[in-house]
């Protein structure tokens, strides 16, 4: 395997076990016994973290498309 590739999947399972466990911290905010939201609030969380996503899709088919390889190893 090459070092790029190494250092992708290193660095690549880091970022995403921290993303998801930030996600999943953000849905702790949901206790209404400890925390007072509106819907309004819900909306922007979940409206600026698709925004993301969005970005962050754009950004990978935009590597694709300048000839990246696809490989079959899965994160995490």
């Amino acid at each position: 395997m090459s070092e790029k590739r190494e250092k992708f999947l290193k660095y690549g399972n880091i970022r995403l076990t921290n993303a998801l466990d930030s996600i999943r911290r953000l849905g702790n905010l949901s206790n209404k016994r400890a925390y007072d939201y509106s819907k309004t609030d819900i909306d922007k969380i979940t409206s600026a973290l698709n925004k993301e996503v969005a970005a962050l899709k754009a950004k990978f088919s935009e590597a694709s498309k300048k000839g990246s390889k696809k490989n079959s190893d899965i994160l995490i």
